[in-house]
């Protein structure tokens, strides 16, 4: 019995684990496509969005290194690899980070914006 109840913690504790990560990606999931895919997309194809480059692998890519013909002067000098800490930065505040940007989407709330780079971080 001792075994039996184990084996259930251990699978309902494993469960929520990834009812959790799960619930955070649907989140950033929203939060893209309520705040980022009116410009950008994340398919699959790698086509750009209506205004603004496909997102889908950003994570670890160079800022203004996709076929994107339409990046600003600013983002094409600004050398950074996007990750974590900076895209949190340009989300919070585009033009504070690249002077010149042609992003004026602000993502304010720090929960919505972790949600949606852990977002990009899958889309590989």
């Amino acid at each position: 019995m001792v075994c039996t109840i184990g084996a259930f913690t251990s699978f309902a504790a494993g469960s929520l684990s990834s009812l959790a990560r799960a619930q955070t990606v649907d989140a950033g999931e929203q939060a893209f496509r309520s705040k980022c895919q009116v410009c950008h997309s994340v398919a699959a194809d790698r086509k750009p969005g209506p205004m603004g480059p496909n997102l889908r692998g950003v994570v670890g890519r160079r800022a203004a290194a996709t076929a994107f013909s339409n990046y600003s002067p600013a983002l094409k000098k600004h050398q950074t690899v996007w990750n974590a800490k900076t895209l949190d930065a340009f989300l919070a505040a585009p033009s504070r980070v690249v002077p010149g940007t042609r992003m004026t989407v602000v993502v304010s709330n720090a929960e919505q914006r972790q949600a949606i780079i852990k977002y990009l971080t899958r889309t590989k």
